[in-house]
């Protein structure tokens, strides 16, 4: 696998994935972004995996919070979307679901229609401090208001986990634990529990992998537009059996803030590189999705994003945008909806797929 130098970067290939059976999956920023992207193109997809994340247009919920808009943006992420002072405060499902449904109605996303047949998996755990349990608790409601059935959502706010994807690597970080690289041990891969429940019945975990890990460049998706503050690079996970013309599904997986592959910590704006930790692409090869994906016939996609600090995208710990940092302009944001920068490349990734 290769993270620069272009000598084994390949191109996004074309295989035979079934259409509309796609899923995607994500952690705190990612779990937000997982959101957006699922509204944005419902049709492409079966289901949606959602660990730690806010509803749709959370960083809108009070446009009034300051004088300009991007500032209240901010401040309704920090405050509203992430840590409510209290639970009377956290998200307005009601508010945010009729919001859904005039972004539809305009043409913006999806229709709201194509949601009633997916299957959720939306994860809080009950030691997190970095996006509380009363916002999570609200993507599940926000669902349920848009048309999915509560018995195709599975909800899970009873484990004392902190701010983590899970695996059960012992290596990984203490099960409490609210810091990078937000990856917890706690005795089961989260990232299997979420297939199964897209997906239904599944094959067992392979416990050799088959297939390759491919590095590609991923800036043709985004045309090399710095305002996207996404990586040179992503990967995907290919089967040997889907490599050889097996059909398929693809699963994407959206690593949250400080867990992309070239993550570096900015200091007053710069980047900091005796300062960075040795986080790497563990998201990639040890959340355990390419086992899983192995024995099943699933493409694994891991878009990247990355950390810019200037003076026209904010964005220091590589998060996805859930609050417009991408946007042209704040009045007008677009960063939800199928014309955003960064929804449009990893859509335009999954498209190339062939999902």
């Amino acid at each position: 696998m290769a993270t620069n130098g272009d000598s084994k970067v390949v191109q996004l290939g074309k295989y035979k994935v079934k259409r509309g059976q796609s899923s995607i999956s994500g952690l705190s920023s990612g779990a937000f972004m997982t959101v957006q992207l699922h509204l944005a193109h419902s049709s492409s997809f079966a289901g949606a995996g959602v660990i730690a994340g806010g509803p749709f247009r959370c960083a809108e919920s009070f446009r009034g919070a300051a004088m300009l808009a991007e500032d209240a943006y901010v401040q309704n992420a920090l405050y509203i979307c992430m840590n409510p002072l209290v639970p009377q405060t956290s998200p307005n499902a009601e508010h945010l679901a009729e919001l859904a449904r005039k972004t539809a109605v305009a043409g913006e996303i999806d229709s709201i229609e194509h949601l009633a047949d997916q299957r959720l998996y939306i994860f809080t755990g009950s030691k997190d401090d970095v996006v509380y349990s009363d916002v999570v608790e609200r993507t599940r409601r926000f669902y349920e208001l848009l048309g999915v059935s509560p018995d195709r959502i599975s909800y899970h706010d009873h484990v004392p986990a902190g701010h983590s994807i899970i695996t059960d690597n012992p290596e990984d970080s203490p099960l409490d634990a609210n810091e990078p690289p937000y990856i917890n041990h706690g005795g089961f891969m989260q990232s299997h529990d979420i297939l199964r429940h897209v997906y239904g019945t599944l094959e067992p975990p392979s416990d050799r992998l088959t297939g390759r890990l491919l590095c590609f460049d991923q800036t043709e998706f985004f045309g090399d537009e710095p305002r996207a503050s996404m990586s040179k690079y992503g990967y995907a996970y290919v089967p040997k059996a889907v490599e050889d013309g097996a059909p398929a599904r693809v699963h994407i997986a959206l690593h949250g803030c400080k867990q992309g592959y070239n993550y570096i910590n900015y200091v007053n704006g710069r980047p900091d590189t005796r300062n960075v930790a040795p986080y790497g692409n563990r998201y990639v090869t040890t959340t355990g999705y390419n086992n899983m994906a192995d024995s099943n016939n699933i493409i694994v996609l891991y878009p990247q994003a990355q950390g810019i600090d200037d003076g026209s995208t904010q964005n220091p710990d590589g998060c996805w945008d859930w609050w417009g940092y991408t946007c042209l302009n704040p009045k007008q944001p677009d960063y939800y909806a199928r014309s955003a920068i960064q929804i449009q490349a990893i859509h335009g990734m999954l498209s190339r797929l062939g999902g």
